[in-house]
């Protein structure tokens, strides 16, 4: 078995060169890896130096979308672990090595990540980042912290252990597979930057329109991770501190909220029961700032990240 399969989904873009050539050329004495590229397009795709790599297979699955095509990759890949890489972004050097070493080093983690750097199509960097959280992520990936496959290391058993990338999702897809993940999986981080994203001006992304959509996903998807069994006991094993017992509680009265507003009376009660139990579980944190605060946010701000990572007390 190889160390890593990279699968990339195309859908005709030129970039999907500079894609593959950024695999092809990590520098990974220690171990082999390939490259899976499924064309989604319709149509050949451009051609270039990389479809004759031997390390290069091809697929098609013909306008199915992009988490099919991905699934469908994965389905194929000899690698003990599994990378997904858009056709417009691209590894930094030394990426797969970042990974090859915190495997060692964390052999019981089936989610290795690191960090990213947002580039605006001028190839200017625009900000980097990298949660930095290790273990039991549960809490933070329901809260809506961003791990990005791009930058990501699964492992396979463990992708196939959950659904993969749910195949009706025009968006938030990343963020379901990774409430799935975290929900059984730990995870470890690398401090390396090891993947570059196109963002900013003149970005364009396959999932158009879908973005006016975003909120109301993002709610099913959070409501299907704390619908899962064993889910109440990972939230609570997860939330480490004031702020994070505070997206507990935040996340079943938001559970609550919005399946009333659908009529799904049964599912809010319970969702409510739930937020009353986290509730009575807190104790002192009650009096936290930090607490309250976490029940304001919809979301985890960026820029309270690397605040709460300096303030282990939170």
């Amino acid at each position: 078995m190889w160390f890593s399969s990279t699968i990339i989904a195309a859908i005709g873009r030129p970039s999907v060169a500079r894609a593959v050539q950024s695999v092809l050329d990590q520098a990974l004495p220690q171990a082999e890896f390939e490259v899976i590229v499924v064309n989604d397009s319709g149509a050949p795709l451009p051609g270039g130096d990389w479809q004759r790599s031997p390390r290069v297979r091809q697929i098609a699955t013909q306008r199915r979308g992009q988490c099919v095509a991905r699934n469908t990759g994965a389905a194929i890949a000899q690698g003990e672990f599994l990378h997904f890489l858009d056709d417009d972004d691209w590894l930094l050097p030394g990426a797969l090595a970042s990974f090859w070493e915190l495997a060692q080093q964390a052999p019981r983690a089936n989610w290795l990540y690191g960090g990213v750097r947002l580039v605006d199509a001028a190839g200017t960097s625009l900000r980097e980042f990298n949660p930095g959280f290790d273990g039991n992520l549960f809490t933070q990936l329901v809260a809506g912290i961003w791990i990005l496959p791009l930058a990501s290391l699964i492992r396979a058993t463990a992708f196939f252990d959950t659904d993969g990338f749910y195949p009706t999702l025009p968006i938030v897809e990343d963020t379901d597979l990774g409430r799935q993940l975290s929900l059984r999986n730990e995870a470890a981080h690398t401090s390396a930057v090891v993947a570059a994203k196109l963002n900013g001006a003149g970005w364009k992304t396959s999932a158009g329109s879908s973005y006016g959509r975003t909120t109301e996903i993002n709610r099913w998807s959070r409501d299907r991770a704390l619908a899962r069994p064993g889910a109440f006991g990972r939230l609570r094993g997860s939330a480490h501190g004031a702020y994070w017992r505070g997206r507990v509680l935040q996340a079943y009265l938001a559970g609550a909220r919005w399946n009333w507003q659908r009529r799904l009376y049964a599912i809010a009660t319970s969702r409510a029961v739930h937020a009353l139990a986290s509730a009575a579980l807190d104790g002192p944190w009650l009096l936290s700032s930090a607490y309250w605060q976490a029940l304001r946010d919809e979301h985890v701000p960026y820029s309270a990240m690397r605040l709460l990572q300096g303030l282990p007390g939170l």
